[in-house]
């Protein structure tokens, strides 16, 4: 049992690596034109560096239990954010395209270890405080995000796009300084000998944890293609580049409130439907405002947009946990549902980037968007009547 002062240590160890989980890919998004035009790269080919860490984050999922197993927590979270640190600075001396897919694949690689093993660390260590460490989970991860699409183009104004790629290392740098200061006191995920999960219990087998894995994809996609293709579209809509960056911040800063309230708000309903189905309205509202090209009622929209996409992803990392009774359930079902999740996440965006080179519209883009609020609106309402436990 640890005291109060080394939960709180380790509560801070979670939010500053958390903080990492983002970053890599978000500030990609605000680059994305600078990056296509330096490069001469078709829109397919640049949005890579953002679809190849998804995809990663979904095919390597599965190496968290297993380096869990083989050198425990505390050196895979070393190794995660050094190899994090290692490829985002890679980016300071980027002076092609293959060296940035490497860097996009080796932090896919690190985020992918490290998003199943919070889960089930958040499973074991605070099984009665699980939807505020959650929040406080997903708030860091928020934060990541909200800092690197509103200070990269900010960076890039004052130096170029490689420091402003690359300055992100220095949050992997506070991750394992955190993580450090927390594991003076032991750290570890219990973990089943031979097996991740009694037999009979894989969440392969499970048509619950199927809708999970497939809601997660289409939540990935939607957030993933909108932190992606949003600078391009504002722009496009004719706001400059810093004002779309700044429009793209605040929307995250609606994403970290979401990101806080809305797990913890979840515990008031017998069943997630209605509040799921309501943050799905009001993203299907948010196309409409979006739809119009008008600056203002796309702002509006914008704002909008930060409701689901910071509400979503709680409630996501929420389903495993509280579908499972132990940590080495909840990392195997965590594992899963981002296994096939991220992939489904990392493979729509880029079929976004296709259909924008082939058309050259965003309205196209936008409409991909409201297709993928609809489908989790179908799946919202199965996965709804599934009662939590935290």
């Amino acid at each position: 049992m640890r005291s109060k002062s080394t939960q709180i240590l380790l509560l801070f160890a979670i939010f500053a690596v958390a903080l990492n989980l983002r970053p890599a890919i978000t500030s990609i998004g605000p680059m994305l034109d600078i990056i296509r035009e330096d490069l001469t790269l078709s829109n397919t080919q640049v949005s890579l560096l953002t679809v190849i860490p998804v995809i990663c984050m979904g095919a390597f999922a599965m190496l968290a239990p297993i380096l869990n197993k083989a050198i425990g927590l505390n050196k895979t979270m070393y190794l995660m954010l050094l190899l994090l640190a290692a490829a985002t600075g890679l980016r300071l001396i980027v002076s092609s395209f293959s060296i940035l897919l490497l860097t996009a694949l080796a932090a896919g690689i690190a985020i992918a270890v490290i998003g199943p093993l919070l889960s089930a660390l958040i499973k074991q260590y605070f099984p009665l405080k699980v939807a505020a460490v959650v929040g406080i989970y997903s708030f860091g991860m928020g934060m990541g995000a909200t800092l690197s699409t509103g200070l990269t183009g900010v960076f890039y104004q004052k130096a170029n796009y490689y420091l402003a790629l690359a300055i992100w290392a220095v949050l992997a740098v506070l991750g394992m300084i955190a993580w450090r200061v927390s594991s003076k006191n032991p750290i570890a995920v219990k973990q089943a000998i031979g097996q991740t999960v009694k037999k009979g219990e894989s969440p392969w087998r499970s048509k619950t944890a199927w809708s999970f894995l497939v809601f997660f994809g289409l939540q990935t996609a939607l957030f993933f293609s909108v932190l992606t293709w949003l600078v391009p579209i504002a722009v496009t809509n004719g706001l400059t580049l810093l004002q779309a960056g700044t429009l793209l911040s605040s929307m995250t800063v609606v994403q970290i409130f979401m990101n806080i309230g809305f797990p913890i708000a979840l515990q008031r309903f017998k069943t997630r439907t209605p509040a799921l189905v309501g943050i799905l309205l009001i993203g299907i509202v948010s196309i409409g405002f979006m739809w119009t090209e008008q600056p203002l009622l796309f702002s509006i929209g914008v704002l909008l947009m930060g409701i689901p996409l910071g509400g979503l992803f709680p409630i996501c990392l929420l389903m495993p946990i509280d579908a499972t009774d132990t940590a080495e359930e909840t990392n195997a079902w965590t594992a899963m549902m981002q296994t096939g999740g991220f992939i489904i996440g990392g493979i729509l965006p880029l079929f976004v980037a296709m259909l924008y080179d082939y058309t050259g519209n965003h309205q196209v883009t936008i409409f991909v968007f409201l297709l993928l609020f609809t489908a989790m609106l179908v799946l919202a309402i199965k996965i709804g009547r599934i009662p939590g436990k935290a």
